[in-house]
């Protein structure tokens, strides 16, 4: 028998009782024989794939042992001892490995790719980063509720290559956020080793670089584990801030089991073996007299036990007949909107008006939503949208923001999960892209996933009109009507302005709410001053028509009017969309039955523009009523030019006053 002073893992147990260093025996024992059980499973065929953490539960279970239960884990796909740690029923735990109802995820993703509010666990999605973000969002919550609680996310060597790695750690930085950014270092990346991913000499030296204390840990250590956390989590409740702990270990396995470890070095493995996280425990705990080999038998029978009953529970339950209805169902949060009517109290009110006074009122109405964007503090946004906010409501809920969409998305949608509100402003919608991730991987699917409510409107001031060139003035609400669980609202008018965004931010779910820019300070219109909301999924008849039916929405209903007031002798029907998900199928074949000729118009590019779902919905659905094949009129096909001239010949406007003529004389 090794002696304790040739150990290459020195414990040290000062403040672990005996019966505290039990139970953390059959906490990192449960999850490797559970990996044991997994992997005979695998080759049998009765589990598809497996992501093994062979060799680093002490990082895993460390973790979730040092943390309070009230507080929020983020793990990852080799953080098994996170949920067994948690005490997730094993027999819900193996149903979401099989893909059964009785899983997280309703059979809809796999592995750890699930969360639970019930445990307080947040799992990650294939895109390594985003939940790095996510933990921001929650620890921010903690700040702004006052709850003095600590998060703790994890990432790979590999994964802190990622954007949202840097983003995520600068914000918690600057907004002093209570969360332990937990990097496993074990070296590989799939098959590419640490040198070919990273050239510092270690990550606890990116600690300086973003103001925040940072610290090494042997992660097969479990006691220095939970010693390091117990320490830093306690450290974090009384004054927050964010830490840098960097543990050491290393993957025994492949990435996944079918990708092998043939890249690996000859011998590696059996050098880390020695370093094993559970057999050096055991031994440990053996001579210093806390457990003997009965012990030892009888808590590997009873873990056993308990697998078996788990995977016993988990196999007998049927596979998931598909049910076409309960998937498109939980797309979103349940939710019946009620409608807020407009007072008669109205003042003349500027588009741009009418939005701050939405936001400011929906500020007043929920004290748990906070506005996040560049510059939306002081400088009151680059359009003085949020002007004077934060007189009223303080820069804990009106935060200014470093440059860096990803993580503040990831923010939004953290603070949904703990339970509040967020508004996140683009300064421009073109620069969503920087977020794309988030919204169309993270806020659109988590509902759908697991359970989890996208409480989180994504402000876009977009369009042309402006000449400010293509990285200032896209329509790129095409990329997000593609997108399964986003709601896309898109308001042409103040009032409709002011009332759909108060009931975005009232619903529960995604909401991505275009502004047109141009439209910002050129339209007035008599608004309600009162608080009112305007019914998302309802389009709008702006002008009666028996001839031709536009369909359009944003500037383009400003253009239809215009065609109309210019040629009187032609009896156009205009239907504003006002919100693009969900479409209001029922008014749009109204219009159409009503005059059987049909133009679909809109600013954006004509390929791939809504324009070409709406006319094939027609198509499908009025074809007997038409007079005329329906007519589509948008933008170019190109970016958006800077000149004058240019930017006026790439905007349908003139196309679409030839096309009324035409489809007129048809």
């Amino acid at each position: 028998m090794e002696t304790l002073e040739k150990r290459l893992i020195k414990y040290d147990r000062t403040g672990f009782e005996n019966e505290e260093l039990v139970s953390i025996y059959k906490a990192i024992l449960k999850p490797r024989l559970i990996e044991e059980k997994m992997l005979i499973l695998l080759r049998q065929g009765k589990i598809t794939k497996w992501f093994s953490g062979w060799g680093q539960e002490g990082i895993s279970v460390g973790a979730a042992l040092a943390m309070n239960d009230d507080e929020y884990l983020l793990p990852m796909h080799r953080n098994l001892g996170i949920f067994t740690t948690r005490g997730i029923p094993l027999s819900r735990l193996f149903a979401q490995f099989q893909g059964k109802m009785s899983g997280f995820t309703k059979g809809r993703d796999r592995s750890f790719h699930f969360g639970t509010n019930e445990y307080k666990i947040v799992g990650m999605i294939s895109h390594l980063g985003p939940q790095l973000g996510i933990a921001d969002g929650i620890a921010l919550a903690s700040n702004l509720k006052g709850e003095n609680k600590a998060t703790i996310v994890f990432t790979g060597d590999g994964g802190a290559s990622e954007g949202d790695f840097h983003e995520s750690l600068n914000v918690a930085s600057v907004w002093d956020l209570p969360v332990i950014f937990a990097v496993e270092n074990n070296a590989w990346g799939l098959s590419t080793p640490s040198n070919e991913q990273f050239r510092c000499k270690q990550f606890i030296d990116k600690g300086i670089g973003y103001g925040m204390d940072a610290f090494q840990v042997d992660g097969n250590n479990i006691l220095d584990v939970i010693s390091t956390i117990r320490k830093i989590a306690a450290s974090i409740r009384q004054k927050p801030r964010p830490f840098l702990l960097e543990c050491m270990t290393f993957r025994m396995r492949g990435h996944e089991e079918a990708s092998g470890t043939k890249y690996y070095p000859e011998g590696i493995q059996d050098e880390w073996a020695k370093k094993d996280p559970v057999t050096n425990f055991e031994k440990y705990l053996k001579e210093i007299d806390v457990l003997s080999d009965a012990d030892i038998e009888r808590i590997t029978n009873e873990i056993k036990a308990e697998i078996q009953e788990g995977l016993d529970i988990s196999f007998a339950e049927p596979a998931i007949i598909p049910n076409t209805q309960d998937e498109i169902n939980d797309l979103f949060a349940p939710y019946k909107q009620e409608i807020i009517e407009a007072s008669a109290r109205k003042s003349e009110k500027r588009y741009i008006d009418a939005i701050s006074d939405g936001l400011r009122q929906s500020m007043q109405k929920y004290d748990d939503l906070v506005i996040m964007g560049q510059d939306v503090a002081e400088y009151g946004g680059v359009f003085k949208i949020t002007e004077g906010f934060v007189e009223e409501f303080g820069k804990g809920r009106v935060r200014n923001t470093p440059i860096c969409e990803s993580a503040i998305v990831g923010a939004g949608l953290g603070l949904s999960i703990a339970g509040m509100k967020a508004v996140v402003e683009m300064q421009f919608a073109d620069f969503v892209t920087c977020g794309f991730n988030q919204i169309v991987n993270n806020l659109a699917k988590m509902h759908w996933r697991w359970g989890q409510n996208a409480d989180v409107v994504v402000r876009m001031p977009t369009g042309a009109g402006s000449a400010a060139g293509p990285f200032h003035s896209q329509s790129n609400e095409a990329w997000f009507f593609h997108t399964p669980g986003l709601k896309v609202v898109y308001p042409a008018f103040p009032s409709d302005a002011k009332g759909l965004l108060a009931a975005a931010i009232e619903d529960p779910n995604p909401v991505m709410f275009f502004e047109h820019k141009n439209l910002y300070r050129s339209l007035r219109e008599d608004v309600s001053d009162d608080y009112f909301t305007v019914e998302i999924g309802k389009a709008r008849t702006v002008r009666e028509g028996n001839e031709i039916s536009v369909i359009t929405y944003g500037m383009g209903v400003h253009w239809a009017i215009e065609a109309a007031d210019k040629n009187p002798n032609i009896s156009i029907d205009i239907l504003d969309l006002r919100t693009l998900l969900p479409l209001d199928n029922d008014s749009i074949y109204n219009s159409v039955r009503k005059t059987g000729k049909v133009i679909v118009l809109h600013e954006d590019c004509m390929t791939g523009g809504i324009g070409g779902e709406l006319v094939a919905l027609i198509n499908e659905n009025c074809f007997q009523d038409l007079d005329a094949p329906v007519k589509r009129v948008a933008s170019l096909d190109t970016p958006i030019p800077f000149a004058d001239d240019l930017e006026i010949n790439f905007l349908p406007k003139q196309r679409f006053f030839d096309a009324l003529i035409d489809l007129a004389n048809y």
